[in-house]
Protein backbone atom coordinates (compact mmCIF):
# COMPACT_ATOMS: atom_id res chain seq x y z
CA UNK A 1 0.00 0.00 0.00
CA UNK A 2 1.37 3.32 -1.23
CA UNK A 3 0.43 6.91 0.56
CA UNK A 4 0.78 10.02 -1.47
CA UNK A 5 0.41 13.32 0.05
CA UNK A 6 0.12 16.99 -2.01
CA UNK A 7 2.86 19.18 -1.03
CA UNK A 8 5.50 21.50 -2.37
CA UNK A 9 7.65 17.98 -2.15
CA UNK A 10 5.70 16.23 -4.28
CA UNK A 11 4.97 18.47 -6.41
CA UNK A 12 9.10 19.24 -7.36
CA UNK A 13 9.12 15.23 -7.40
CA UNK A 14 6.88 15.30 -9.88
CA UNK A 15 8.88 18.10 -11.85
CA UNK A 16 11.45 15.84 -11.50
CA UNK A 17 9.85 12.56 -12.51
CA UNK A 18 8.00 14.12 -14.83
CA UNK A 19 9.48 13.06 -18.37
CA UNK A 20 9.43 9.43 -17.79
CA UNK A 21 6.34 9.55 -16.15
CA UNK A 22 4.76 11.52 -19.28
CA UNK A 23 6.40 8.71 -21.43
CA UNK A 24 4.04 6.24 -19.53
CA UNK A 25 1.35 7.47 -19.83
CA UNK A 26 1.11 8.58 -23.06
CA UNK A 27 2.30 4.68 -24.17
CA UNK A 28 -0.66 4.00 -21.99
CA UNK A 29 -3.11 6.47 -24.01
CA UNK A 30 -1.72 4.33 -27.16
CA UNK A 31 -2.92 1.37 -25.46
CA UNK A 32 -6.36 -0.17 -26.36
CA UNK A 33 -8.56 0.82 -23.32
CA UNK A 34 -11.91 -0.52 -22.65
CA UNK A 35 -12.52 2.33 -19.99
CA UNK A 36 -15.35 4.26 -19.43
CA UNK A 37 -15.14 7.93 -19.31
CA UNK A 38 -16.12 9.87 -15.85
CA UNK A 39 -14.96 13.53 -15.09
CA UNK A 40 -14.98 14.89 -10.70
CA UNK A 41 -13.60 17.88 -9.81
CA UNK A 42 -13.25 19.81 -6.70
CA UNK A 43 -13.90 23.49 -6.13
CA UNK A 44 -12.87 25.50 -2.59
CA UNK A 45 -13.71 28.77 -3.02
CA UNK A 46 -14.99 31.84 -0.11
CA UNK A 47 -16.55 31.71 2.78
CA UNK A 48 -15.55 28.09 3.21
CA UNK A 49 -17.48 27.07 0.29
CA UNK A 50 -16.56 23.49 -0.61
CA UNK A 51 -18.45 22.11 -3.81
CA UNK A 52 -17.64 18.39 -5.76
CA UNK A 53 -18.98 17.78 -9.27
CA UNK A 54 -19.02 14.41 -10.99
CA UNK A 55 -19.74 13.18 -14.65
CA UNK A 56 -21.10 9.73 -15.19
CA UNK A 57 -20.03 8.85 -18.72
CA UNK A 58 -21.28 5.06 -19.56
CA UNK A 59 -22.08 3.42 -22.32
CA UNK A 60 -25.91 2.41 -21.88
CA UNK A 61 -28.32 3.87 -19.63
CA UNK A 62 -27.71 2.18 -15.98
CA UNK A 63 -31.32 2.72 -14.90
CA UNK A 64 -29.83 4.84 -11.62
CA UNK A 65 -31.85 6.17 -9.04
CA UNK A 66 -31.60 8.63 -6.31
CA UNK A 67 -31.72 6.92 -2.70
CA UNK A 68 -31.93 8.39 0.73
CA UNK A 69 -30.53 6.01 3.54
CA UNK A 70 -31.06 6.36 7.05
CA UNK A 71 -28.24 5.82 9.85
CA UNK A 72 -28.56 3.12 11.48
CA UNK A 73 -28.45 0.05 8.78
CA UNK A 74 -26.97 -3.10 9.24
CA UNK A 75 -25.03 -3.76 6.46
CA UNK A 76 -22.52 -6.59 5.21
CA UNK A 77 -20.07 -6.72 2.51
CA UNK A 78 -22.32 -9.22 0.54
CA UNK A 79 -19.36 -11.59 -0.22
CA UNK A 80 -20.85 -14.75 1.46
CA UNK A 81 -19.79 -15.68 5.22
CA UNK A 82 -17.12 -14.39 5.76
CA UNK A 83 -18.28 -10.81 4.69
CA UNK A 84 -17.54 -7.44 6.54
CA UNK A 85 -20.15 -6.45 8.79
CA UNK A 86 -20.90 -2.37 9.69
CA UNK A 87 -24.01 -0.62 10.90
CA UNK A 88 -23.88 2.95 9.27
CA UNK A 89 -22.97 5.33 11.62
CA UNK A 90 -24.24 8.42 8.97
CA UNK A 91 -27.12 8.47 6.30
CA UNK A 92 -26.65 9.31 2.98
CA UNK A 93 -28.20 10.84 -0.51
CA UNK A 94 -26.80 8.45 -3.22
CA UNK A 95 -27.05 7.75 -6.99
CA UNK A 96 -27.47 3.63 -7.78
CA UNK A 97 -25.81 2.00 -10.87
CA UNK A 98 -28.29 -0.60 -12.10
CA UNK A 99 -29.84 -0.58 -8.42
CA UNK A 100 -26.70 -2.61 -7.17
CA UNK A 101 -24.68 -0.18 -6.38
CA UNK A 102 -23.54 2.80 -5.40
CA UNK A 103 -21.70 5.16 -7.72
CA UNK A 104 -22.33 8.95 -6.20
CA UNK A 105 -23.10 10.33 -3.31
CA UNK A 106 -22.40 12.54 0.09
CA UNK A 107 -23.72 11.75 3.71
CA UNK A 108 -24.96 14.12 6.13
CA UNK A 109 -21.63 15.28 7.04
CA UNK A 110 -20.86 16.56 3.54
CA UNK A 111 -18.36 13.55 3.09
CA UNK A 112 -18.92 13.01 -0.97
CA UNK A 113 -17.73 9.96 -2.64
CA UNK A 114 -17.25 9.25 -6.12
CA UNK A 115 -16.84 5.88 -8.29
CA UNK A 116 -14.95 6.02 -12.02
CA UNK A 117 -13.80 4.04 -13.94
CA UNK A 118 -10.05 2.83 -13.70
CA UNK A 119 -8.87 -0.09 -16.73
CA UNK A 120 -5.62 -0.16 -14.77
CA UNK A 121 -7.09 -1.39 -11.88
CA UNK A 122 -5.63 -4.90 -10.24
CA UNK A 123 -7.03 -5.83 -6.62
CA UNK A 124 -4.74 -8.73 -6.20
CA UNK A 125 -5.45 -11.91 -5.19
CA UNK A 126 -7.98 -12.48 -2.73
CA UNK A 127 -6.84 -12.45 1.12
CA UNK A 128 -8.93 -15.14 3.15
CA UNK A 129 -7.67 -13.49 6.04
CA UNK A 130 -9.57 -10.51 6.09
CA UNK A 131 -12.89 -10.01 5.78
CA UNK A 132 -14.70 -9.30 1.88
CA UNK A 133 -16.28 -6.49 0.84
CA UNK A 134 -17.90 -6.22 -3.05
CA UNK A 135 -16.78 -3.31 -4.69
CA UNK A 136 -20.46 -2.54 -5.20
CA UNK A 137 -20.18 -1.20 -1.44
CA UNK A 138 -16.96 0.65 -1.30
CA UNK A 139 -18.21 3.87 -1.65
CA UNK A 140 -21.20 3.00 0.56
CA UNK A 141 -19.49 1.71 3.25
CA UNK A 142 -17.34 5.22 3.33
CA UNK A 143 -19.96 7.17 3.40
CA UNK A 144 -21.83 5.17 6.09
CA UNK A 145 -18.48 4.89 8.32
CA UNK A 146 -17.33 8.54 8.32
CA UNK A 147 -17.33 12.04 8.26
CA UNK A 148 -14.21 13.27 7.01
CA UNK A 149 -11.84 12.34 4.74
CA UNK A 150 -8.64 11.87 7.07
CA UNK A 151 -10.71 9.78 9.27
CA UNK A 152 -11.44 7.73 5.83
CA UNK A 153 -7.75 7.52 4.80
CA UNK A 154 -6.64 6.25 8.40
CA UNK A 155 -9.03 3.38 8.00
CA UNK A 156 -8.81 2.25 4.25
CA UNK A 157 -4.47 2.26 4.48
CA UNK A 158 -4.99 -0.07 7.23
CA UNK A 159 -6.61 -2.36 4.28
CA UNK A 160 -9.59 -3.88 7.00
CA UNK A 161 -11.36 -5.46 4.12
CA UNK A 162 -10.21 -7.41 0.89
CA UNK A 163 -11.84 -5.94 -1.99
CA UNK A 164 -13.47 -8.19 -4.44
CA UNK A 165 -15.09 -6.85 -7.84
CA UNK A 166 -17.89 -9.12 -9.72
CA UNK A 167 -18.39 -8.34 -13.09
CA UNK A 168 -20.59 -6.00 -13.37
CA UNK A 169 -24.47 -6.31 -14.52
CA UNK A 170 -23.78 -5.18 -18.18
CA UNK A 171 -20.82 -7.59 -18.29
CA UNK A 172 -18.23 -5.03 -18.02
CA UNK A 173 -15.11 -6.02 -15.38
CA UNK A 174 -15.55 -3.77 -11.90
CA UNK A 175 -11.92 -1.99 -12.64
CA UNK A 176 -12.81 1.29 -10.60
CA UNK A 177 -11.38 3.41 -8.27
CA UNK A 178 -12.99 6.10 -5.48
CA UNK A 179 -12.79 9.56 -4.90
CA UNK A 180 -13.60 11.50 -1.72
CA UNK A 181 -13.80 14.93 -0.54
CA UNK A 182 -15.01 16.54 2.32
CA UNK A 183 -16.66 19.79 3.75
CA UNK A 184 -13.21 21.43 4.65
CA UNK A 185 -11.93 20.92 1.20
CA UNK A 186 -9.61 17.93 1.85
CA UNK A 187 -9.41 15.11 -1.04
CA UNK A 188 -8.17 11.62 -1.39
CA UNK A 189 -8.10 9.05 -4.44
CA UNK A 190 -7.99 5.55 -4.16
CA UNK A 191 -6.18 2.93 -6.74
CA UNK A 192 -5.79 -0.62 -6.17
CA UNK A 193 -2.52 -0.65 -8.94
CA UNK A 194 -0.36 -3.81 -9.26
CA UNK A 195 -2.65 -5.52 -6.39
CA UNK A 196 -1.56 -2.85 -4.03
CA UNK A 197 -3.77 0.12 -2.71
CA UNK A 198 -2.79 3.47 -3.84
CA UNK A 199 -3.53 6.81 -2.12
CA UNK A 200 -3.30 10.04 -2.95
CA UNK A 201 -4.22 12.11 -0.17
CA UNK A 202 -4.40 16.15 -0.22
CA UNK A 203 -6.60 19.45 -0.98
CA UNK A 204 -4.20 19.37 -4.31
CA UNK A 205 -5.83 16.21 -6.00
CA UNK A 206 -9.33 18.52 -7.44
CA UNK A 207 -9.52 16.76 -10.57
CA UNK A 208 -9.58 12.71 -11.46
CA UNK A 209 -11.09 11.35 -14.63
CA UNK A 210 -9.95 7.60 -15.89
CA UNK A 211 -6.93 6.47 -17.38
CA UNK A 212 -4.33 6.27 -17.26
CA UNK A 213 -3.64 5.46 -13.03
CA UNK A 214 -3.57 8.51 -11.50
CA UNK A 215 -0.03 9.22 -11.12
CA UNK A 216 0.60 9.47 -14.57
CA UNK A 217 -2.39 11.38 -14.63
CA UNK A 218 -0.70 14.28 -12.72
CA UNK A 219 2.19 14.48 -15.19
CA UNK A 220 0.43 14.53 -18.07
CA UNK A 221 -1.80 17.67 -16.44
CA UNK A 222 1.99 19.24 -15.47
CA UNK A 223 2.84 19.30 -18.96
CA UNK A 224 -0.40 21.08 -20.11
CA UNK A 225 -0.10 23.41 -17.25
CA UNK A 226 3.47 24.31 -18.68
CA UNK A 227 1.60 25.10 -22.17
CA UNK A 228 -1.03 27.23 -20.43
CA UNK A 229 -5.27 26.70 -21.11
CA UNK A 230 -5.29 29.93 -22.75
CA UNK A 231 -3.15 28.62 -25.03
CA UNK A 232 -3.67 25.64 -26.07
CA UNK A 233 -6.17 22.73 -24.40
CA UNK A 234 -6.49 19.47 -25.54
CA UNK A 235 -9.83 18.67 -27.51
CA UNK A 236 -10.54 14.97 -27.49
CA UNK A 237 -12.95 12.62 -25.25
CA UNK A 238 -10.23 10.66 -23.96
CA UNK A 239 -9.91 10.91 -20.57
CA UNK A 240 -6.31 12.75 -20.12
CA UNK A 241 -7.80 15.26 -22.03
CA UNK A 242 -11.05 15.91 -20.12
CA UNK A 243 -8.56 16.07 -17.15
CA UNK A 244 -6.34 18.77 -18.28
CA UNK A 245 -9.51 20.66 -19.93
CA UNK A 246 -11.42 20.82 -16.40
CA UNK A 247 -8.35 21.48 -14.62
CA UNK A 248 -8.05 24.63 -16.54
CA UNK A 249 -11.66 25.40 -16.07
CA UNK A 250 -11.82 24.56 -12.41
CA UNK A 251 -8.73 27.21 -11.72
CA UNK A 252 -10.67 29.61 -14.27
CA UNK A 253 -13.58 30.17 -12.07
CA UNK A 254 -14.54 32.83 -10.09
CA UNK A 255 -13.63 31.82 -6.28
CA UNK A 256 -15.31 34.89 -4.91
CA UNK A 257 -18.95 36.57 -5.34
CA UNK A 258 -18.56 37.48 -9.17
CA UNK A 259 -20.22 41.14 -9.21
CA UNK A 260 -20.32 40.77 -13.17
CA UNK A 261 -23.18 37.53 -12.69
CA UNK A 262 -24.43 37.72 -9.08
CA UNK A 263 -27.57 39.68 -9.89
CA UNK A 264 -29.03 36.40 -11.87
CA UNK A 265 -27.95 34.11 -9.40
CA UNK A 266 -31.12 32.93 -6.93
CA UNK A 267 -30.74 34.15 -4.04
CA UNK A 268 -27.85 36.35 -4.85
CA UNK A 269 -25.64 33.53 -2.58
CA UNK A 270 -22.04 32.74 -3.80
CA UNK A 271 -22.83 29.28 -2.73
CA UNK A 272 -25.23 29.13 -5.43
CA UNK A 273 -22.49 30.99 -8.03
CA UNK A 274 -20.24 28.32 -7.14
CA UNK A 275 -22.52 25.36 -7.82
CA UNK A 276 -23.47 26.91 -11.40
CA UNK A 277 -19.58 27.85 -12.37
CA UNK A 278 -18.73 23.98 -11.10
CA UNK A 279 -21.85 22.36 -13.23
CA UNK A 280 -20.78 24.84 -15.94
CA UNK A 281 -17.27 23.11 -15.85
CA UNK A 282 -19.27 19.99 -15.58
CA UNK A 283 -21.18 20.30 -18.57
CA UNK A 284 -18.03 21.76 -20.52
CA UNK A 285 -16.33 18.54 -20.25
CA UNK A 286 -19.13 15.90 -20.69
CA UNK A 287 -19.45 13.33 -23.76
CA UNK A 288 -22.98 14.70 -26.00
CA UNK A 289 -25.46 12.20 -25.58
CA UNK A 290 -25.27 9.18 -27.96
CA UNK A 291 -22.07 9.57 -29.37
CA UNK A 292 -20.19 6.69 -30.43
CA UNK A 293 -16.48 6.42 -31.19
CA UNK A 294 -16.00 2.76 -33.10
CA UNK A 295 -12.39 2.45 -32.60
CA UNK A 296 -12.16 3.81 -28.79
CA UNK A 297 -14.84 1.79 -26.86
CA UNK A 298 -13.52 4.00 -24.08
CA UNK A 299 -16.04 6.90 -25.29
CA UNK A 300 -19.05 6.74 -22.88
CA UNK A 301 -21.47 9.41 -23.00
CA UNK A 302 -22.81 11.60 -20.25
CA UNK A 303 -26.10 10.38 -18.66
CA UNK A 304 -25.89 12.71 -15.43
CA UNK A 305 -24.24 14.97 -13.55
CA UNK A 306 -24.07 15.73 -9.70
CA UNK A 307 -22.74 18.62 -8.07
CA UNK A 308 -22.71 18.48 -4.02
CA UNK A 309 -22.28 21.89 -2.09
CA UNK A 310 -21.06 20.25 1.18
CA UNK A 311 -20.75 23.51 2.69
CA UNK A 312 -24.98 23.84 3.03
CA UNK A 313 -25.44 20.13 2.40
CA UNK A 314 -27.17 20.22 -0.91
CA UNK A 315 -27.30 17.58 -3.58
CA UNK A 316 -27.53 18.51 -7.02
CA UNK A 317 -28.66 16.18 -9.95
CA UNK A 318 -28.53 17.12 -13.70
CA UNK A 319 -29.41 14.53 -15.83
CA UNK A 320 -28.88 14.56 -19.93
CA UNK A 321 -31.94 13.25 -20.64
CA UNK A 322 -34.16 15.26 -18.60
CA UNK A 323 -34.78 19.45 -19.27
CA UNK A 324 -34.50 20.56 -15.10
CA UNK A 325 -31.79 20.32 -12.20
CA UNK A 326 -33.38 19.54 -9.57
CA UNK A 327 -31.65 18.90 -5.94
CA UNK A 328 -31.94 17.66 -2.64
CA UNK A 329 -31.40 19.78 0.41
CA UNK A 330 -30.39 17.71 3.24
CA UNK A 331 -31.82 20.45 6.06
CA UNK A 332 -35.23 19.07 4.87
CA UNK A 333 -34.00 15.21 5.60
CA UNK A 334 -34.67 13.19 8.66
CA UNK A 335 -31.37 10.58 8.44
CA UNK A 336 -31.96 9.24 12.30
CA UNK A 337 -31.99 5.48 12.55
CA UNK A 338 -35.80 3.58 11.85
CA UNK A 339 -36.52 6.31 9.31
CA UNK A 340 -36.67 3.90 6.53
CA UNK A 341 -34.73 3.71 2.91
CA UNK A 342 -36.65 6.38 0.15
CA UNK A 343 -36.45 6.20 -3.50
CA UNK A 344 -36.83 8.58 -6.07
CA UNK A 345 -37.81 7.28 -9.26
CA UNK A 346 -35.41 8.21 -12.33
CA UNK A 347 -34.92 4.96 -14.37
CA UNK A 348 -38.28 5.60 -16.18
CA UNK A 349 -37.58 8.82 -17.46
CA UNK A 350 -39.81 10.97 -14.89
CA UNK A 351 -39.05 14.80 -14.92
CA UNK A 352 -38.45 16.73 -11.21
CA UNK A 353 -37.85 20.46 -10.72
CA UNK A 354 -36.71 22.26 -7.70
CA UNK A 355 -36.28 20.91 -4.41
CA UNK A 356 -37.14 16.70 -4.41
CA UNK A 357 -36.92 15.41 -0.90
CA UNK A 358 -40.70 15.18 -0.16
CA UNK A 359 -40.62 13.60 -3.92
CA UNK A 360 -38.78 10.68 -2.61
CA UNK A 361 -40.73 7.66 -1.82
CA UNK A 362 -40.41 4.74 1.27
CA UNK A 363 -39.23 1.34 -0.55
CA UNK A 364 -37.19 -2.01 0.35
CA UNK A 365 -33.34 -1.38 0.06
CA UNK A 366 -32.10 -2.86 -3.38
CA UNK A 367 -29.65 -5.21 -3.21
CA UNK A 368 -25.74 -4.66 -3.68
CA UNK A 369 -24.03 -7.01 -6.51
CA UNK A 370 -22.30 -9.86 -4.66
CA UNK A 371 -18.90 -10.54 -4.94
CA UNK A 372 -16.93 -13.77 -5.08
CA UNK A 373 -15.23 -14.98 -2.73
CA UNK A 374 -12.24 -17.20 -3.53
CA UNK A 375 -12.87 -21.12 -3.17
Amino acid sequence: MTVQSSSRLSRSHLSRSRVPALAAALLALLAPSLAQACTRTLFVGADQTVITGRNMDWKEDMGSNLWILPAGMKRDGASGPKSLEWTSKYGSVIVSGYDAGTTDGMNEKGLVANILYLAESDYGTPHAGKPFLSISLWAQYVLDSHATVAEAVADLKAEPFTLLAPTLPNGAPAALHLSLSDSSGDSAIFEYIGGKLVIHHGRDYTVMTNSPAYDQQLALNAYWQEIGGLTFLPGTNRAADRFARASFLLGAIPRKLDPHYIAGVPGHSFANQAVAGVMSVQRAVSVPLGITTPDQPNISSTLWRTVADQKNRVYFFDSATRPNTFWVAFDKVDFAPGTGVRKLDLAKGEVYAGEVSGEFQPSPPFSFLPGKPPA
